[in-house]
């Protein structure tokens, strides 16, 4: 059994692909399969996998017609043998230790989960604004680690930068319908697992370019319907998970469901996003529901109560 099954899917990334597959190539241990689920692309990456595949004994590719980012990841998690399971995206690329230092990670405090810190970088620059990245080391249980998970504080909610025992994979699959695979799956590992270690060293770097499939999530004057009702529905979703596998955090994760509405009612104004109109109306009616229990909730900071006064209370 190898100790790591590496998970990467990708789609029309030819310029992109080989770092990304370099990078893992390249890791300081050995002890690892590394899986590529070409999801239909239509370029040249499936091809130029194939050739790296040829190449090392440790890459398997499998060839599928066009579906989500679910679907390709389940489609990997079918063939992987490892302890453990990481994925990269096609178009991001990891330190040469990435690996070895996840799973020794996971290793010396047992955990389900693993986690490190990570750089985001753009236009060839290294941003520098990296919420992501720090010297402590938190041990976590699941309240704490999904506590944390709601804040945003050590993490975030994307697959990669976390290393999962495969096991929890038997239970949570990702979807198959969808965008956003992120958004609606990756909370789910954080509330089934036991321990959670996590250790803000960088040790992956997000590229950030026009193809990115987050980009409508990140930059917020891209923003469509499609893609906030996904969200919204994703969001609803969570806080009914959440709440039953960890009712001590019903305030948290309500007040965290609420508090993307105010945001992206903020955003579709700032915008002046006029293909938002029916999401704009629903979020107002749902804040204006919950106005009580948001509005003087725990949770709330001052500028969403600026903004429900603004923006919801017209």
């Amino acid at each position: 059994m190898p100790k790591v099954s590496v998970i990467m899917l990708t789609y029309n990334r030819e310029k992109l692909i080989g770092r990304a597959i370099e990078s893992i190539l390249n890791q300081t241990i050995e002890e690892f399969e590394f899986i590529i689920v070409d999801n239909g692309s239509t370029d040249e990456s499936g091809i130029i996998a194939d050739r790296y595949a040829a190449n090392d004994q440790r890459i398997q590719v499998f060839h599928c017609r066009r579906g989500n980012i679910g679907s390709g990841r389940n489609t990997g998690l079918d063939f992987a043998t490892g302890e453990y399971v990481a994925f990269i995206d096609d178009d991001d690329y990891a330190e040469a230790d990435f690996l070895e230092f996840l799973y020794e990670l996971a290793h010396i405090h047992n955990a389900d989960i693993a986690v490190c810190g990570s750089r985001k970088e753009e236009n060839g620059e290294t941003l520098a604004n990296n919420t992501y990245i720090y010297d402590q080391l938190y041990i976590m249980d699941a309240e704490q680690a999904t506590k944390a998970y709601l804040y945003r504080i050590y993490y975030n909610a994307a697959m990669p930068t976390k290393l999962i025992r495969r096991e929890m994979f038997d239970k949570i699959r990702f979807s198959n319908n969808g965008c956003y695979d992120d958004i609606s799956t990756t909370y789910r590992y954080f509330a089934n697992a036991k321990v959670v270690a996590a250790h803000g060293i960088p040790k992956y770097t997000f590229y950030r370019h026009p193809e990115n499939n987050s980009n409508s999530a990140t930059k917020h004057h891209l923003l469509n319907p499609v893609q906030l009702r996904e969200y919204l529905a994703a969001f609803r979703e969570r806080t009914e998970y959440i709440i039953k596998i960890i009712p001590q955090l019903t305030d948290m994760v309500r007040y965290s469901e609420w508090s993307y509405m105010i945001s992206m009612i903020e955003k579709i104004y700032r915008y002046k996003l006029k293909n938002c109109n029916e999401e704009l109306d629903f979020m107002r009616q749902e804040l204006m529901i919950h106005w009580d229990e948001f509005f003087h909730g725990v949770y709330i900071e001052e500028f969403e109560k600026e903004w429900m006064k603004v923006y919801v209370k017209l």
